[in-house]
């Protein structure tokens, strides 16, 4: 599933609902669980592509990243 229209600050606040926190904020925002590291870029609208690394890279499926945006 290809996700369209979601920003920086959507995937952010989907991803602190899993126990991400920002570690580090700049050009892009780096966030980690303890355990795995998420680099998110600052942009309007995230690269549909670029979100499904960011998902993947967070250890979720796309219906449970789906769940976190709702």
């Amino acid at each position: 599933m290809l996700f369209t229209d979601v920003s920086t600050e959507r995937a952010v606040r989907a991803l602190k609902k899993v126990g991400f926190r920002v570690t580090r904020s700049g050009k892009h925002l780096v966030l980690t669980d303890g355990e795995r590291l998420v680099t998110v870029p600052r942009h309007g609208r995230l690269n549909p592509y670029t979100l499904r690394n960011i998902i993947r890279d967070a250890g979720l499926t796309d219906q449970a990243f789906k769940e976190l945006l709702a």
